[in-house]
């Protein structure tokens, strides 16, 4: 079912798939009313920066944003901000804001994104305990990040480190705690936990494996403690939480769309209803590589699903899907990850781990499923083709340094 006569799209939602939809419409000459509704104060603006340089105060507010706002009003894009849609009502293809405004719509964008895991524990809804998610969130903590200040966090998961790499470059004292065995347990390989551990203990960071944190003690009705099994106190100037986030499902299955840890969609980012798509951190959509679905949180996967979600609307060819990729920043560590590594039954290092410069490439059956590159964007960028191609490769073929990764690509099978 294609869309190309709606008169009227809505978009939910103000983050970076919200964004890449509108200016896709726009690209493909979408001429009718097209509305975003997000539920922030600000335009859509990028949030990998927040846990990087803008929480080191290296950029600045306007420069995360993805357009300016004369940007919106030159493609006569109508921007409700601080405005929280409560409903769906699909029969009558309307939505219901928190005001009580009905907004009819031809078509409907989903881009709800996620929210951070809450700690179900005594104390974790306290103030003075922080999350890494929003703008606001960002602009609360970095005003408390001085040097000296206690900073305890909790998840050693790509926020929770990228944080603690910033409190360390502000002279704080760092400390994170994990219930998992290692550090990135979910995410990647050990090879890979131990060589992230080492680098922030290196740099002072006291990493607390394999401990669970049992709730938050308030002094003077604000978090500064985090308790332990163990009885153990942790005293703390800043409670950081980082360990995951959920996502923002709600509306859609209010609305009786079909979801599974994510509002589920075919390959045109379209839902169980052909007038609604969903894209971005709420959507499961089919992981075409790996042949499963999944849920990708990720800038990759909100642009292209952005871009999916338009094409199908106007009825255009559906763009190239890329493999997933991610990358994180710590201190002067670039870590680039294309594919899932996830059922791996080989891993092959390609490089030296102690130059801080190396992949770990991640094969199933002989095949290439993803790779781990720490500045070594070289095999990232030739891993990407290859994930996409199928390529199986002989092990001692990725290891060898001697040869090029376009030299390696080409003995593929």
């Amino acid at each position: 079912m294609t869309l190309t006569h709606a008169e009227k799209i809505l978009i939910v939602g103000g983050g970076q798939a919200a964004a890449q939809a509108c200016a896709s419409l726009r690209q493909y000459g979408y001429s009718g009313q097209l509305s975003l509704i997000g539920d922030e104060a600000v335009l859509p603006y990028q949030r990998p920066p927040l846990s990087k340089a803008y929480m080191k105060g290296e950029l600045s507010q306007d420069r995360l944003s993805f357009k300016p706002e004369a940007w919106y009003q030159a493609q006569n894009i109508d921007c409700h901000l601080s405005m929280r849609v409560t409903r769906i009502n699909r029969a009558e293809r309307t939505i219901e804001t928190r005001d009580g405004t009905h907004h009819p719509y031809d078509a409907l964008i989903l881009a709800t994104g996620s929210r951070p895991r809450p700690l179900p524990l005594p104390g974790g809804d306290l103030p003075g305990l922080y999350d890494l998610r929003t703008l606001s969130d960002v602009d609360g903590l970095r005003p408390q990040m001085k040097a000296g200040q206690k900073l305890v966090i909790i998840g050693a998961g790509y926020i929770g480190l990228e944080a603690a790499a910033i409190a360390m470059t502000l002279e704080l004292d760092v400390t994170v705690l994990e219930m998992a065995p290692r550090v990135l347990a979910r995410v990647t390989s050990p090879m890979i936990s131990r060589f992230f551990e080492a680098e922030h203990k290196a740099r002072g960071v006291d990493i607390r494996t394999g401990v669970q944190v049992t709730g938050i003690r308030a002094e003077n009705g604000v978090a500064r403690a985090v308790c332990l099994s163990d009885g153990t106190d942790m005293p703390a100037d800043i409670i950081l939480a980082g360990i995951g986030i959920l996502p923002n499902t709600e509306l859609a299955e209010q609305a009786g769309l079909s979801c599974s840890n994510g509002i589920l969609t075919d390959r045109d980012a379209r839902t169980s209803d052909p007038r609604i798509y969903a894209a971005g951190d709420c959507a499961a959509r089919p992981l075409i590589h790996y042949g499963r679905t999944g849920r990708l949180e990720s800038v990759h996967n909100a642009i292209e699903q952005g871009k999916l979600a338009a094409a199908a609307i106007m009825g255009q060819k559906r763009p190239a899907e890329d493999c997933p990729w991610f990358w994180s920043d710590q201190y002067d560590l670039k870590l680039q990850i294309a594919g899932l590594s996830a059922d791996y039954d080989q891993y092959v290092l390609r490089g030296c781990i102690e130059t801080r410069k190396f992949a770990v490439f991640y094969l199933r059956a002989g095949q290439l499923i993803a790779v781990d590159a720490i500045n070594s964007p070289a095999e990232f960028l030739m891993t990407k083709r290859l994930i996409i191609s199928g390529a199986r490769l002989a092990p001692e073929a990725l290891s060898d340094t001697s040869r090029t990764m376009k030299e390696i690509a080409a003995t593929a099978i």
